[in-house]
This record gives C-alpha cells, sequence and structure tokens, in this order.
C-alpha cells in the first residue's frame, strides 16, 4: 500500500512538472546580421537599422542590448514584440579614428538566453 502511494504520489508530481514545461520562444529573425558601412568621413558618425521580425508564437522582450567598444552606441525597440511583429536594433559608430573597423553589438532577449550578434564593419577615411 505504502510503495503505491508512493508511486502514485511521483506519477502525480512528474506529471505536474511535465505539463508546466514550456519550451523557449524562437529567437527574432533578423533580415541581415552584419552591415558594411563602406567608406566613412571621419567625424561623422553612421548609423543603420537592424530590422528583425518576432516568428515565435508568443511575445519577446529584448532585455538588452550591448556594443562591443564605447565608440558604437545603440538603441532598439523597447517593450513587448509580440507574434509577428517587427522591430530594430539601431547600431551608430563614432567614426573618430581612420582605419578599418568591425564591432560587434549583442542582442540580449527573452526567447533565449544566448545573445544573437550583429556585426558593423567599413573604413573610416579622411
Amino acid at each position: 500500500m505504502k510503495k503505491n502511494i508512493v508511486a502514485l504520489a511521483g506519477l502525480f508530481v512528474a506529471f505536474i512538472a511535465l505539463s508546466s514545461f514550456r519550451p523557449a520562444a524562437e529567437s527574432l529573425s533578423f533580415k541581415a546580421m552584419t552591415y558594411d558601412f563602406g567608406k566613412i568621413a571621419k567625424g561623422a558618425p553612421a548609423s543603420h537599422n537592424f530590422d528583425f521580425t518576432n516568428p515565435s508564437s508568443e511575445s519577446i522582450t529584448i532585455t538588452k542590448v550591448t556594443a562591443s567598444c564605447g565608440c558604437t552606441v545603440t538603441d532598439y525597440t523597447k517593450g513587448s514584440i509580440g507574434e509577428g511583429s517587427e522591430g530594430f536594433v539601431k547600431a551608430t559608430y563614432n567614426a573618430a579614428k581612420t582605419g578599418a573597423f568591425s564591432k560587434t553589438v549583442s542582442v540580449y532577449h527573452s526567447g533565449s538566453e544566448t545573445p544573437i550578434v550583429l556585426t558593423i564593419k567599413g573604413e573610416v577615411v579622411e
């Protein structure tokens, strides 16, 4: 009798655990992961919007966007991004030094613990 009660309790706990399991939302779908500015003038900031769509059946929220250095400023769609909705991540590079550059922007969101990494590159000329 005790074994049956323990077995039933175990099955009940397993059932509750499995019924509350929800897979993580899909990742955001970006139209492009890299943008090449080409040649840009020194002292003239350059910006690009990385557009994306939320392909999942659940809302996703961007929780944080970080740039690989202080020379890049970011902006992004705030709030909940519903199923099929679009948004953006904007990267603005401060072209203070001449030469080639390649910088990354990491996008963290509620659908994944792993960031999406976007890249901007180009060459700053006099």
